[in-house]
C-alpha cells in the first residue's frame, strides 16, 4: 500500500491521462473566446456608426457564435466535482 505522500506525483499523471492536453484546450478556447469579443466590439462599433451594415450585422452575429461556442466548449470541458 503506497503512502499518500507517494500517490500525490501520480495524481497529476492520472488527472492528464483522463483528460489530455486540457489546459491546451482551455488557452485555445480563451483565445478564440477572446478574438470573439475583439470582433463583436468591432462590428457593433461599426453598427453603431452605420457604415456597411448590411456586412457588419451577419459578422456580428458571427462573432456573437464563436463566443457563444467557446463557452459552452469551457463548460463541457471543466472537471467534474465528484461526490
Amino acid at each position: 500500500m503506497q503512502s499518500p505522500k507517494k500517490s500525490r506525483p501520480y495524481d497529476n499523471l492520472r488527472a492528464e491521462a483522463k483528460a489530455p492536453y486540457r489546459y491546451f484546450r482551455w488557452f485555445i478556447y480563451v483565445a478564440l473566446g477572446s478574438s470573439g469579443l475583439i470582433g463583436a466590439i468591432v462590428f457593433l462599433v461599426q453598427i453603431i456608426s452605420g457604415n456597411d451594415v448590411k456586412a457588419a450585422i451577419p459578422n456580428f452575429f458571427l462573432q456573437i457564435g464563436v463566443m457563444s461556442l467557446m463557452i459552452f466548449l469551457i463548460s463541457k470541458d471543466r472537471p467534474k466535482i465528484q461526490s
